[in-house]
């Protein structure tokens, strides 16, 4: 009897451990750059970035050139941005809609920082 309960709690054993070693798989799919008029921020949710917030690195031919998981330029690309506009940093100004055209005239830029395309600060002294 001591044989047969053990035999029945090994199968038991075993048939759980068959069951639990079933796959699991997660996909991520990130999708197209949100259409921003200046860009928009480097962090999700990705929301659109106002006027002032990109410097004219981060552009070309007036088209910007991507941050985040979009980014495709030079691998060690930094570029300016100013704080002032970075709602992480306390701006409550207004932020263009996705897929509105710019202004007919753009701010100057003022920007006081470097960051790369993921949102990280430049080393210290670079340029």
């Amino acid at each position: 009897m001591k044989t047969l309960t053990r035999l029945s709690l090994l199968t038991t054993i075993c048939a759980g451990f068959f069951v639990a070693h079933a796959q699991v798989g997660v996909g991520v799919e990130i999708g197209a750059p949100p259409v921003c008029p200046y860009g928009y921020y480097e962090v999700p949710p990705y929301n659109c970035a106002p006027d002032g917030y990109y410097g004219p690195e981060w552009f070309s031919g007036g088209i910007f050139i991507g941050a985040g998981p979009w980014f495709h330029g030079p691998e060690h690309f930094y570029g300016h941005v100013d704080h002032h506009y970075d709602y992480r940093k306390g701006y409550h100004g207004s932020f263009p809609a996705r897929g509105s055209a710019p202004a007919a005239s753009r701010a100057e830029f003022h920007g006081q920082a470097m960051h790369d395309p993921h949102g990280h600060e430049a080393p210290h002294g670079h340029h």
